[in-house]
């Protein structure tokens, strides 16, 4: 543990922000493994979720969790799966 205030208060910040950034990616991740669940079990059905999973991801990457172009990646992936699950 550090002495000097502005280290205490950084060590304070950033276990704050650790916290925050894995709820945020849990939540990422969460959503994914509906997602995939939705697809094996009925493709049809799982467009209304892929619109959950995108908001979810474009959230995580507003707030810097996740860098952008990683988010339109994942995205990218998911929308690749359920076309093909359609097709």
């Amino acid at each position: 543990m550090p002495n000097i205030k502005s280290s205490i208060k950084r060590v304070k910040i950033n276990h704050k922000k650790n916290l925050r950034n894995r709820m945020v990616k849990s939540a990422v991740k969460t959503e994914v493994k509906k997602f995939n669940a939705v697809l094996a079990a009925d493709p049809s059905s799982a467009v209304s979720e892929l619109s959950v999973v995108t908001s979810t991801i474009d959230k995580a990457a507003s707030k810097g969790i996740v860098h952008k172009n990683t988010a339109n990646r994942k995205k990218s992936r998911l929308a690749k799966a359920l076309s093909k699950a359609t097709a």
